[in-house]
């Protein structure tokens, strides 16, 4: 995978306080990357940086092939920036503030409105695109903020905290839409947020970011495997048409208990109505499913459980805590 962000060593200070800590991370082509810390933890300060906004004390970076300290209009121009909050001109309606944006960007008057209406389209604003933006909600702004950001064809977004005061059925659409512009425009998205299951449903991979330093990154399934290797197996699943009464081939719920009870790795077997749960040295479920078949009783469903992105999070905290 080519990439398209490269951050190497990135340090920035203002006066004696350190909102970046020695920053080192990459970004693939058409990957979304989660940076993901609580408010203050530097990610702000490192869009800055990526923008050109404002020069690292040192590091190197590199975004689309570009030196954001040396040639920040140049990456301005590939990059698509949506901040929390999108300023649009109130009094205009969102067709009109997208053609102006287009304009700014050396779009011609004719190709800047068609443009314009295939992205009103786009995000879902076909029917307000006449409509003063003073009088959208706060989900229809984000989309035109959206729309405002792919107006110029960027190989980069930029969102920073972008899903703030939507209510739950505009989130999971923008949601939707990021997903759809990386996976069928190859658009690379770089998706701040400290909303844990937001970044989860979208992004590839996550960077952990606390008091200014990235902890971790990668995909959730790797670090959870990292943080959680000293945990024990946590094995869920159901059993067809089963109580304590009944039996299936003169077996009781008690006795499947006792005979999962005995597997190899085994710690502790839970049977609670139809369900069971099994706590195990390793990962013994595809052993758990043949010997409850073999046994005769119907598996409904079976799985392992896995450490999700709330769990990693929160232990990464736990185990960078001040003693």
């Amino acid at each position: 995978m080519d990439n398209i962000i490269e951050v190497s060593g990135i340090t920035k200070r203002y006066g004696d306080f350190v909102a970046v800590d020695s920053l080192s991370f990459s970004i693939g082509k058409g990957e979304v990357f989660g940076l993901l810390g609580p408010n203050g933890a530097g990610k702000s300060t490192t869009i800055l940086v990526l923008m050109g906004l404002t020069e690292p004390n040192s590091g190197k970076l590199s975004v689309c092939g570009i030196d954001p300290i040396r040639n920040p209009i140049q990456v301005k121009k590939k990059v698509g920036y949506l901040p929390e909050d999108v300023g649009f001109y109130e009094d205009y309606s969102g067709l009109e503030n997208l053609v102006f944006t287009a304009r700014l960007n050396g779009i011609t008057k004719s190709d800047a409105r068609i443009k314009a209406l295939q992205l009103m389209d786009k995000v879902g604003l076909s029917e307000e695109k006449n409509k003063k933006v003073g009088k959208y909600s706060r989900g229809m702004r984000q989309r035109l903020g959206l729309a405002d950001v792919l107006i110029k064809n960027p190989e980069v977004i930029i969102l920073d905290e972008p899903t703030i005061g939507i209510d739950p059925s505009g989130v999971k659409e923008f949601l939707e839409q990021i997903v759809e512009l990386s996976r069928k425009e190859r658009i690379t998205v770089l998706f701040s947020s400290h909303l844990l299951h937001q970044v989860q449903q979208v992004c590839d991979r996550v960077g952990i970011f606390v008091k200014g330093r990235l902890l971790a990154e990668g995909n959730i399934e790797n670090l959870s495997k990292h943080l959680f290797s000293d945990r024990n197996c946590l094995i869920e699943g159901e059993i067809e048409s089963i109580s304590s009464e009944s039996k299936v081939n003169n077996r009781t719920a008690d006795d499947l208990q006792q005979e999962l009870q005995r597997m190899e790795g085994v710690i502790k077997v839970t049977i609670k109505d139809s369900y069971f749960f099994i706590e195990a040295v390793t990962d013994i479920t595809a052993n758990v499913s043949r010997y409850i078949i073999s046994l005769g009783f119907g598996l409904t469903y079976l799985k392992k459980k896995v450490f999700g992105l709330d769990e990693i999070y929160h232990r990464y905290f736990q185990d960078s805590a001040p003693v």
